[in-house]
């Protein structure tokens, strides 16, 4: 079963399920039937929190066709704003204008009045953070998000932010969106995205500060999803590039080794490793099949002492 937290923010409570059913390549109009099918298994085991963005192509359309009809108040709805748009990928859209111009078409696509979290896909780190949260929290005032917060920020900027709000008596940033794995990853998959590094997360834990983590299972890495042979591969070259590096094959054999002593999927273990931070955290997990979805609930189980953590961490 899900396990679902609440998280207290300034205007009210968030419920959030430690695993957020996120968007797949399945989230399409003309393919409603496996939508029902895998939102009502993620549903029928305690799960509420879905997770989207306007860059996600049809996605929010389809999670609005799935909501028709629901209460609307069951389900925490996280989507995000800001993302480079595709013709243009390297332009940002940082600012109060396309803030607000997403979450204008996000609500109509979603086919409702509120998000319950609102993130920031991207960042531009030449522009002030001011306005942004300016705008964010007259958000909040509007109703027309309960919360918000980054994705792919990095803590400079985060603090910078969490400053302003304080300074100003906003309606304070109150979630974080890094990437976050077992993985060590040798570079960002996509431009502009953040990993978060050990300082990021010795911070979250000393303030006890959100964390929605995405790519939570490296792409299936730690599922032997790849073997060493497939440097080579040019097809693969984008996953080799992150993730193919010593550390990571010595985490993966960790893995299998606690998978066999605790009876699950070395998977699961990489997941529980993220699950089992010593902070607030979520895992984002875009699954394609039912079992997929399965596999990482049940990860919601597997609890990883002190010693097996620092274990996965130094892949010794």
């Amino acid at each position: 079963m899900v396990k679902n937290e609440i998280i207290k923010v300034d205007s009210g409570e968030i419920r959030l399920s430690k695993i957020i059913l996120g968007s797949s390549d399945y989230l399409k109009l003309n393919n409603m039937s496996k939508v029902h099918a895998m939102f009502g298994a993620y549903v029928n085991a305690g799960g509420l929190a879905i997770d989207t963005a306007r860059h996600y192509r049809e996605s929010e359309s389809v999670i609005g066709e799935w909501l028709n009809g629901k209460p609307r108040s069951a389900y925490t709805i996280i989507t995000k704003c800001c993302h480079p748009v595709r013709e243009a990928p390297h332009a940002p859209r940082v600012t109060p204008e396309d803030i607000i111009q997403d979450l204008t078409t996000s609500l109509e696509m979603l086919g409702t009045d509120y998000v319950d979290i609102l993130l920031l896909h991207r960042d531009d780190i030449n522009y002030p953070v001011g306005p942004l949260m300016e705008t964010l929290s007259q958000l909040v005032d509007e109703q027309k998000i309960r919360a918000f917060g980054v994705s792919n920020w990095t803590l400079g900027r985060i603090k910078e932010a969490l400053a302003y709000c304080q300074e100003h008596q906003l309606h304070p940033l109150s979630f974080n969106s890094p990437n976050l794995s077992l993985a060590a990853v040798n570079c960002q998959r996509w431009d502009n995205t953040v990993t978060a590094n050990q300082e990021m997360l010795d911070w979250h834990e000393a303030n006890q500060f959100p964390l929605i983590a995405w790519s939570a299972q490296a792409e299936g890495f730690f599922g032997h999803r790849f073997k060493k042979e497939d440097k080579d591969n040019p097809e693969l070259k984008e996953f080799v590039d992150v993730y193919f590096n010593e550390l990571n094959w010595k985490r993966l054999d960790i893995c299998d080794r606690l998978a066999r002593e605790k009876g699950v999927k070395p998977i699961q273990v990489s997941l529980a490793y993220v699950l089992n931070q010593p902070f607030p955290v979520f895992a984002t997990i875009g699954p394609e099949e039912e079992w997929h979805l399965q596999d990482s609930l049940d990860a919601l189980d597997i609890r990883l002492s002190d010693e097996e953590m620092e274990s996965l961490r130094k892949g010794e």
